[in-house]
């Protein structure tokens, strides 16, 4: 079952509007805005028992499914989104934003494409295209891959099933915003929590009134901040080290619909080689690069993305 609320208790424990700062996304960006676009908060039971949630943007059917990256949540879509103007979907990927947590921690592709399938009939039945970053972007190589009548088109951002291979190594500059996984779990402030995010993502100047981790911070009892992932601390026992994606390589292959892969122009995480892979074994693979942009391309460059995306959807 899935349900479109905006009040409901998961939402309703945040004391700030989500959507009420979208002006100045659109100002950021040049766009026109004539008021709060249709965009709400829904929930999507799983068959686990669990819920995934989500961002709908629009009252008509999705034409447009997002993914967000490891550590991310679906507000990372919201300039593009904005920019992109058609009705979508932008989900919190499990144990992600206001998604449940797996008891498992299984946070990998495969479980999240399960995830993903079991919502997107009710949710987004008719998509023309998956969009996913990142981990999003490894749990769309699988969905699509085992899943095709739900991925007509997919966009792949920055990421292939090498992107975590145990031989590579990246500064933390390199790694940008993903390195805060493995910073603090706790922050005394807000205020701390925003000076972290700053100072790894110098291609982005924070607008006043809206700091970056603002959707994906939330205060402990204590008092003390924290993010709105589970992506910290020990594993139970049997659960797979799910960051190591070299098997999807398998599900490239077996990739059937128009596959598009953008690169961030200075970002480390997809390598020539691992391009060439990828057209080894998907020979119609379309690849773009984008200019100025780290991994984190919807945020870097979002108007560039947002034509890359327009341009690859069906008319």
């Amino acid at each position: 079952m899935a349900t479109d609320d905006t009040s409901s208790g998961a939402a309703a424990s945040d004391d700030y509007d989500e959507f009420g700062l979208l002006h100045e996304n659109a100002a950021e960006l040049g766009l026109p805005f004539p008021g709060r676009p249709p965009v709400s908060r829904g929930y999507a039971d799983l068959p686990d028992g669990g819920q995934l949630s989500y961002v709908r943007w629009g009252e008509t059917e999705p034409e447009v499914v997002f993914l967000h990256g490891g550590a991310q949540n679906a507000h990372t879509w919201d300039y593009v989104a904005l920019a992109l103007g058609r009705p979508a979907v932008a989900v919190d990927l499990p144990g992600h934003g206001r998604s449940s947590w797996r008891t498992d921690r299984d946070y990998g592709p495969w479980r999240n494409a399960d995830a993903i399938a079991a919502v997107l009939p009710a949710i987004a039945p008719a998509a023309a295209a998956v969009v996913g970053m990142s981990l999003g972007g490894a749990t769309t190589i699988r969905l699509a891959a085992v899943h095709p009548e739900l991925c007509r088109r997919v966009v792949i951002v920055d990421v292939t099933p090498s992107v975590a291979d145990p031989d590579r190594t990246m500064s933390t500059a390199d790694r940008g915003a993903v390195a805060l996984i493995s910073g603090p779990p706790t922050y005394p402030s807000f205020e701390a929590m925003v000076d972290a995010a700053i100072a790894l993502s110098p291609r982005r100047t924070p607008p006043a009134g809206r700091p970056p981790p603002l959707h994906n911070a939330r205060r402990l009892p204590d008092g003390q901040w924290t993010w709105r992932y589970d992506l910290f601390g020990p594993r139970p026992v049997g659960t797979p080290a799910w960051w190591y994606m070299r098997e999807l390589w398998t599900d490239v292959s077996a990739l059937t619909v128009p596959t598009l892969l953008v690169r961030g122009g200075e970002s480390r995480y997809v390598r020539d080689e691992d391009v060439e892979e990828f057209r080894r074994r998907l020979p119609a693979l379309r690849v773009e690069i984008v200019p100025g942009a780290g991994h984190a391309v919807q945020s870097d460059q979002p108007l560039a993305l947002t034509h890359l995306i327009r341009e690859f959807l069906p008319t």
